[in-house]
């Protein structure tokens, strides 16, 4: 097994926290009044107790034309630095409306590279395959 290069202080301190990243079974679609951002079949579902529940949609199905990257950045113990971009087409209210972990923790490598969206800035349709 490989040794852990960036291993989360979060689990650490509490290696009982339960966070589980699975395969969301279905579309996800990011909109902006009738602006398009995200559209995935890829996206995982994110289940941190006592949090809802996380859609992180790949990059590669974000149409980043339609974001902007802000100086804004979280910590979370568990998962890493979250980055932030704003969505352009929601004007002020997609403010910071997205963020992602670009460089997480070793035990979250499953959403490097993958974005989530604030489902109170922007619309998030989850569709069950």
């Amino acid at each position: 097994m490989d040794q852990i290069a960036n291993p989360s202080p979060g689990f650490q301190r509490n290696p009982d926290k339960v966070i589980t990243v699975e395969p969301y079974n279905g579309t996800v679609t990011v909109r902006a009044g009738n602006a398009v951002i995200a559209s995935s079949t890829r996206a995982k579902l994110l289940t941190e107790s006592p949090y809802p529940a996380v859609l992180y949609i790949p990059f590669e199905d974000i149409d980043f034309d339609q974001l902007r990257k802000t100086e804004s950045s979280t910590h979370c113990p568990y998962k890493g630095d979250a980055s932030y971009w704003s969505v352009l087409p929601a004007a002020e209210a997609g403010k910071d409306a997205m963020w992602a972990y670009e460089q997480p923790f070793d035990e979250m490598i499953e959403i490097r590279d993958h974005g989530a969206f604030y489902p109170n800035k922007v619309t998030v349709e989850a569709k069950p395959a």
